[in-house]
């Protein structure tokens, strides 16, 4: 496998050939030959864990392309003399710039209130407006010269305003900005009175819009009544940074409250200086604490009571967890606890093994799962580290169950690694050799030399069915140990026999061609059994169909299931003089994972080989190439020659549209450049071209293919079901530009692109 090593400081990345069993003190030496950095400088960091030299790769689960972290360590310098450095006292340090400047009883005076007045203060935490109290008014340095807020309706005046909230005798006074306290809202406003473009202060809840929140300003947009009820949308200003949420439908219509406006001091009556003094007699509704019991004392609820029982009682024995804050009454767990705990505490269900808990400056620690000691010191590496390692990527353009060859997939195609083949789609299982269900038949098998009953004669060949082996101990093979049944996957592959299945004797088909079809990859490591099996990695074959089956008794003396297959496929084989000319012709290499570098040795072990007696691989030969055209530039080869060895070079198959396919294309007007973009792709073959259209028509809530598309007026596709799920949420806005589209949009699916995307992708709509 390869990682990706990346400079702290300078983001620099590279990329390093390794394995998951690579002991970290030998990776740090591969990482000196690529950055010039010697071993004991280096700190490496995976995950928010320093890397130990003792462990491996695999002990801090880092996988293909992961990213690890580079840090230098900087050399301590020894210098003969040591600076002094004098540290000043509090006497010598300076004053502040800017200081809050009176004392704890004065208060100054403001233009606007007064100590005890009642205002509406909008809160730190959430960002609303809460009814406070106003006990003190103090001068801050800070403030003079601070820009004032443009859509603040009043001028900075350097004053901090001290208030404590109503109904919150728990929580500290706050201190906030005249930008933030205003007159207290008491005046309620009725429905029948509200208008478009009215400022308002309404109850809204950001998360369940449905339930009771805080208190906003709200600037009304509509105002409906109809046979349902009163509507109202408006945008809802949240936060102290004044976000607005756009288009919100407001629930609690008898609580719409005026905003009061900013009065002057020396403006102020007698009256309206009594109003601002008095405690209100009616507080306006809170937000629920808990909105699945409503805040019903006498219900058990295991959301704001004990995650055990549900009970709300005796809080003085109730922990709460310090990761998810949810409370348990400590005679409710097991074992049941006596007393609080001193340090933090977390419930069962946040608690985790302390043995994999890796503090910062730690090293690993003993844990059950997996340590050094408990791994194999064998040096033998599977597959570099690709054997087992996950998808990246997954093939959506046809389903899982999809019988016969995917689309843009060529004959003669081939991945260096078998997790390749699963993401392309031609075999999805990473280590089976059989993918296939015992009610629908085999997809697909890959030959790859593991039974000694195989029989590989190219065009025809005898597979052995799976099972038989004890591969317990994480064994990859074994020798037959009991009697292969036609079951699992066995009965799958028997299942595309054009036959009627039997279980004891086997069948034969009646008319072969008439079967399922069987894609077949074939494995490097079947070389030293058939001469058909390609030099290295895996290649697809084409299709196959089941001849017969049947049992027999295998060299090792155990009943085994024998299948014989027979190709079926308008192209030709790979190994055929035929089947050569035309993977050359279509320019196909073995393709290599995104980020890998090549090395021979990774494959087989030409390196060993003197030079003169090493096989080119296609690698050297482009190498080759390269260099010989560089030396024809230098000879000054006539341009007539050039010309004509390029052309001989680069005679390729370009993918060329059918008729169907090109008529279906011209229909879709509305995504014309798209197609045309598509196009451009043709010249470098059918595959290329495939995975532009998957490209450019991928839907992008589902991150898949559209299926049913609905083309927008901003010439976006997106599925309808993903579509209508957006508008089930109140978003009537394209997912990709954010164009607004209007609650009544029509949901007319774009049938003439589903038609294209169905004959170019065949099948993908399955399970859809």
């Amino acid at each position: 496998m390869y990682v990706q090593v990346r400079m702290m400081d300078t983001g620099v990345s590279v990329t390093i050939p390794t394995s998951r069993t690579t002991v970290l003190k030998e990776f740090k030496k591969l990482v000196e030959e690529k950055f010039n950095i010697k071993p004991e400088n280096q700190r490496l960091f995976f995950a928010g864990k320093q890397l130990e030299d003792q462990y491996r790769l695999f002990d801090y689960s880092i996988n293909v392309n992961d990213v690890i972290q580079l840090m230098v360590r900087v050399a301590e310098i020894s210098s003969p003399k040591k600076s002094k450095v004098t540290i000043s006292s509090k006497k010598d340090a300076p004053t502040p710039s800017c200081s809050t400047t009176s004392s704890i009883d004065d208060s100054e005076e403001s233009k606007y209130f007064k100590v005890g007045d009642y205002v509406d203060v909008k809160d730190y935490t959430y960002g609303s407006w809460f009814i406070s109290k106003l006990i003190k008014i103090k001068k801050d340095n800070c403030l003079v010269n601070k820009p004032n807020d443009p859509k603040s309706p009043v001028e900075n005046d350097g004053l901090i305003y001290v208030a404590e909230i109503l109904g919150c005798p728990e929580e500290s006074p706050i201190e906030v900005q005249l930008q933030e306290i205003r007159p207290h809202a008491l005046d309620i406003l009725s429905f029948e009175n509200l208008k478009p473009n009215d400022r308002v202060l309404m109850n809204y809840n950001a998360d369940y819009p449905q339930e009771r929140g805080y208190w906003y300003d709200v600037l009304v947009k509509q105002v409906k009544t109809n046979r349902r009820g009163r509507n109202v949308i408006g945008d809802v200003t949240v936060g102290l940074d004044n976000a607005v949420l756009k288009n919100c439908h407001l629930m609690f219509l008898d609580d719409i409250y005026k905003i009061k406006p900013y009065q002057l001091l020396s403006e102020r009556t007698p009256e309206d200086d009594k109003i601002m003094q008095a405690k209100p007699v009616v507080m306006r509704a809170a937000a629920l604490y808990c909105i699945k019991c409503k805040d019903n004392v006498n219900k058990s609820c295991k959301e704001c009571g004990c995650r055990v029982c549900g009970g709300k009682d005796n809080e003085d024995k109730q922990l709460m967890c310090d990761e998810c804050n949810h409370p348990y009454h400590m005679e409710c767990l097991t074992p049941p606890l006596k007393e609080t705990p001193r340090d933090d505490w977390y419930c069962p269900l946040c608690k985790n093994d302390e043995n994999e808990i890796v503090k910062a400056g730690e090293k690993l620690k003993a844990s059950k799962k997996k340590t050094p000691e408990s791994m194999s010191t064998s040096k033998r590496d599977w597959g570099k580290g690709m054997a087992c390692v996950g998808r990246t990527k997954k093939c959506n353009i046809v389903p899982s169950n999809h019988f016969g060859p995917i689309p843009g997939v060529e004959v003669g195609t081939a991945w260096l690694f078998r997790v390749q083949v699963s993401e392309a789609g031609i075999h999805r299982p990473p280590v089976g050799g059989i993918h296939g269900r015992d009610n629908q038949g085999a997809f697909s098998i890959v030959l790859s030399g593991g039974y000694e009953d195989d029989v590989d004669n190219g065009d025809v060949f005898l597979y052995t069915g799976s099972g038989g082996r004890d591969l317990s101990g994480n064994k990859r093979t074994a020798l037959q140990s009991c009697d292969q049944e036609l079951t699992r996957y066995n009965r799958a592959l028997a299942l595309n026999c054009n036959a009627k299945i039997d279980s004891e004797k086997g069948a034969t088909a009646v008319d072969w061609k008439k079967g399922k079809p069987v894609r077949v990859v074939r494995n490097y490591k079947l070389r030293k059994h058939s001469k058909f099996a390609p030099e290295y990695g895996n290649r697809y074959d084409g299709i196959y169909k089941v001849i017969k089956y049947y049992p027999e008794t295998g060299i090792s003396g155990f009943t085994v299931w024998r299948f014989v297959l027979k190709r079926d496929d308008p192209m030709p084989a790979p190994w055929t003089a035929q089947g050569k000319k035309r993977i050359k012709q279509l320019g196909l290499k073995v393709i290599y994972p995104e980020n890998y570098i090549y090395t021979v040795t990774d494959h087989d072990t030409k390196s060993k080989l003197p030079e003169s007696k090493r096989k080119r691989t296609l690698q050297d030969a482009d190498v080759e190439d390269n260099e010989q055209c560089k030396n024809n530039d230098q000879m000054n080869i006539s341009l007539k020659n050039k010309a004509s060895n390029c052309s001989q070079k680069k005679s390729k198959i370009q993918y060329k549209l059918e008729k169907e396919a090109e008529t279906l294309i011209k229909a879709d007007i509305a995504n014309q450049k798209y197609w045309e973009d598509c196009k451009e792709f043709l010249d470098k073959g059918k595959k290329a071209f495939l995975d532009r259209v998957e490209e450019m028509f991928l839907c992008i809530c589902c991150r898949d293919i559209v299926f049913e598309p609905i083309t927008t007026e901003c010439s976006h596709n997106i599925c309808k079901g993903c579509l209508r799920r957006s508008f089930n949420a109140d978003v009537f806005q394209c997912p990709s530009c954010r164009a607004e589209l209007g609650k009544s949009y029509p949901m007319n699916v774009n049938e003439k692109l589903a038609k294209t995307l169905l004959y170019l992708f065949p099948g993908y709509n399955l399970g859809r």
